[in-house]
C-alpha cells in the first residue's frame, strides 16, 4: 500500500528564498517520482500563509530601494552582491529574478490560493503559487493587484467570472486565511521557507531553502520509513 504523505509548505508570495525553495523542492520531487523509491509513498504539497511583512500597504513601495535600505544597510555594493547570488541561483532552476517591482502587502493572495486550495485541490493551488511567483519575481507585477490575482486563477484553470467575483470580495475567506497565518505563528514558524514532511513515524522539518539533493534525501527518509 503506498503511504500519502503531505508536505506542509509555508511561504510568502514575495520571499525569493521561497520561491527558489519550491523550485528546487519541485525538481526533487521530479527525480524521487522516478525512482524506485516513489513505490512506497506518494507526496502531496499543501500550502499555508505566512506574512513577512503584515503591516505592508497594498500600494506598496519600490522593492529594489526596500532592500537595499532595509536588508543590506542602504548600501548599493551589498545589494549588488544579493542581486548577483541571487540571480546565479535563480538561473540554475530556471529562474530569471528580476529585482523591481513592488513589497507590498500579500494577504489577497495568500486568500486567494487558500481558497482555491480548499475547493480545487492541491494541483489547483500549485498553479495559482506558481503564477504569483512568476508574475512578481520576473515579471515586476505587484503581489496583490487584481489582475496579478485574477491571472494565477485563470492561469491554474479557474473560471474568470467566478475568480473576479471572489479577488473583488476582499473578505470572502480573509478571517479563515488569518487564522491559519496565526497558527503558522503560533507553532513557532517566524521565517519562511518553512517544510514539514509528514512521515509514517516520525515528521521531517527543512528550515530555508535546501539543495535539490537535500530535499530528495529527505523525500527517500519518508519513503524508507513508510514500508
Amino acid at each position: 500500500m503506498v503511504y500519502e504523505s503531505t508536505i506542509a509548505f509555508t511561504l510568502d508570495t514575495i520571499c525569493p528564498w521561497t520561491y527558489l525553495a519550491k523550485r528546487r523542492m519541485d525538481l526533487a520531487l521530479e527525480i524521487f517520482r522516478s525512482s524506485p523509491a516513489a513505490e512506497d509513498v506518494k507526496f502531496i504539497v499543501k500550502y499555508f500563509p505566512y506574512q513577512l511583512y503584515p503591516n505592508a500597504s497594498k500600494e506598496g513601495e519600490d522593492k529594489y530601494e526596500w532592500y537595499k535600505k532595509t536588508k543590506y544597510n542602504d548600501s548599493e555594493e551589498q545589494m549588488k552582491k544579493y542581486t548577483t547570488l541571487m540571480s546565479a541561483y535563480g538561473v540554475a532552476v530556471g529562474i530569471n529574478f528580476k529585482f523591481g517591482g513592488k513589497v507590498a502587502n500579500t494577504i489577497d493572495a495568500h486568500r486567494l490560493i487558500q481558497h482555491y486550495q480548499e475547493e480545487m485541490g492541491p494541483e489547483t493551488a500549485d498553479k495559482i503559487v506558481n503564477s504569483l511567483y512568476t508574475q512578481y519575481f520576473t515579471q515586476e507585477k505587484s503581489p496583490c493587484a487584481p489582475e496579478t490575482l485574477l491571472k494565477a486563477a485563470t492561469d491554474a484553470g479557474i473560471d474568470r467570472s467566478k475568480a473576479e467575483a471572489f479577488i473583488g470580495d476582499e473578505y470572502e475567506g480573509l478571517p479563515e486565511t488569518k487564522m491559519l497565518i496565526r497558527e503558522q505563528a503560533g507553532n513557532g514558524i517566524d521565517a519562511v521557507p518553512y517544510i514539514v514532511l509528514e512521515g509514517k513515524r516520525r515528521d521531517f522539518t527543512l528550515e530555508g531553502a535546501k539543495e535539490v539533493e537535500d530535499y530528495v534525501k529527505e523525500f527517500e527518509k519518508v519513503a524508507k520509513e513508510s514500508k
